[in-house]
């Protein structure tokens, strides 16, 4: 289980990690993008994925992948699917989403989105078995009952959807009602996810989200009554007009409805992501220390009751899955997120959805007209992709294993990582990891830095070419 004691650090290193910052003065982000974790709660799957991949993969080599993949009938899948529409816009928000009110427009995406899934299916063959299936947004939950019913069967006619299937859903506590909640269980999704952010009302009005700390209890409690088996909810920290006194009352409200798991990402600001994030008061943003002073009081809420830190910036219950899989050295991470039982591909599907697919990570057009116009003349939307070597995989895996499991063996290591798994036992003389026989083990000081760990040797990791990025919002 993650340790909650904070770092103990000369000033010295203190100062050489300060130095590791992204465009926003916040912490360099590297690794992150390396396990396709969230560069921020505001930031978008197809912001974060669309750096680094290149238009010389296209619609061929994704065919091709998908002959491949056809090639292999045993092999499993997850399911990635993007609904990116909303009823309006968070400030913070840097989703690709389309805000409107027409019902008609979304069984237009829907329509659309039963073309991409037919000829995926008709090229890899529809006996496939789902492991996972994710609906992100967006709002996934904007649709109405008969459209979620109707993805849903969409769903489970183009492939095979298990008993078991891990199907989660990403929904705004706002627009959720008994009978939608009702219907997503009877629908199979026995896993919710709701964006909180946070419940102090100075902080909503100045995100532009407002939602009482009443509703998240009610809509909570639902969904516990209902028999959800899994229930998140996602918070943000480094909003406008956050201090360390309202951030503890919005950990302490989490606290009482006790959660199976609880994301806490950084806020970014990112103007490039639209106009509407100029509405965020620069002024009213917490210091650099007091961003990190609220992210470690996370850290101390949550280590300190009864939660385990999983990877970066998500703490799950001692009993959950995700803890018991990182205390026997199994977890491991996809676009989906955090998982005990990984799957061999994921498919994409939707606008500006993600994949990795036979070794290929690829991104479908983010421009919902380009994307509908290219199903509507039978072509694969896909627009942009990379095609990872088995040497960069070993990087990528190994450093994955890092992250999720808090140890980077020496065998991992060895032959793709034999430098810098040098740089990184020099720390030892730090506190920071501990060095045996068989490998590296991070400490509980270095667990406070490992993203600082990893983003001071992004250069010699290479992330440019081992990472898939990605990000989860709502």
């Amino acid at each position: 289980m993650s340790s909650a004691v904070s770092p103990d650090l000369s000033p010295e290193l203190r100062n050489r990690f300060a130095k590791f910052r992204g465009h926003d003065g916040c912490p360099s982000r590297s690794v992150s993008l390396l396990l396709s974790q969230s560069p921020s709660g505001a930031a978008s799957a197809e912001q974060a994925s669309s750096a680094r991949l290149t238009e010389l993969f296209d619609r061929k080599d994704y065919v091709a992948a998908l002959k491949a993949v056809a090639a292999r009938p045993d092999e499993t899948l997850s399911l990635y699917v993007r609904i990116p529409f909303c009823a309006g816009r968070c400030l913070y928000c840097g989703c690709n989403t389309t805000i409107t009110h027409d019902s008609a427009r979304l069984d237009r995406y829907l329509d659309a989105l039963d073309q991409e899934m037919s000829m995926v299916a008709e090229r890899i063959g529809a006996t496939r078995d789902v492991l996972q299936v994710q609906l992100a947004g967006g709002t996934p939950n904007y649709l109405n009952d008969a459209q979620l019913t109707r993805l849903t069967e969409m769903m489970e006619r183009h492939f095979r959807i298990l008993p078991d299937t891990d199907q989660s859903i990403e929904c705004d506590p706002r627009r959720t009602s008994a009978g939608q909640l009702e219907l997503l269980h009877a629908l199979g999704f026995r896993r919710i996810t709701f964006g909180v952010q946070d419940l102090d009302p100075v902080v909503q009005r100045a995100i532009g989200r407002l939602q009482s700390p009443d509703l998240i209890r009610d809509v909570y409690w639902l969904a516990r009554e209902i028999g959800f088996e899994s229930i998140g909810l996602e918070l943000i920290y480094g909003l406008p007009q956050q201090t360390d006194q309202t951030f503890g009352r919005t950990l302490d409200s989490v606290l009482e409805l006790s959660p199976d798991r609880v994301t806490c990402f950084g806020y970014a600001r990112n103007t490039s992501a639209g106009s509407h994030q100029h509405a965020i008061d620069v002024h009213q943003l917490p210091s650099e220390r007091l961003r990190q002073a609220l992210f470690e009081q996370a850290v101390q809420t949550f280590s300190g009751s009864g939660y385990s830190w999983i990877g970066l910036d998500t703490f799950a219950l001692d009993t959950d899955e995700l803890s018991l899989a990182q205390d026997e050295k199994r977890l491991h991470r996809n676009c989906i997120g955090y998982t005990a039982n990984p799957s061999d591909h994921m498919l994409g599907f939707g606008s500006g959805a993600i994949g990795e697919v036979n070794s290929n990570c690829v991104q479908n057009d983010c421009s919902l007209e380009d994307w509908e116009a290219m199903l509507e003349r039978g072509e694969f939307p896909v627009i942009r992709g990379y095609h990872v070597s088995a040497d960069e995989r070993r990087r990528r895996d190994a450093i994955a294993h890092m992250i999720c499991n808090l140890e980077l063996p020496a065998a991992l290591a060895a032959g793709c990582l034999d430098d810098e798994y040098a740089r990184l036992a020099s720390y030892a003389a730090d506190g920071l990891v501990e060095v045996g026989a068989t490998g590296l083990k991070i400490t509980s000081s270095g667990r406070h830095l490992l993203r600082s760990l990893c983003s001071e040797h992004a250069a010699f990791f290479n992330w440019d070419h081992a990472r898939w990025d990605s990000a989860r919002t709502n």
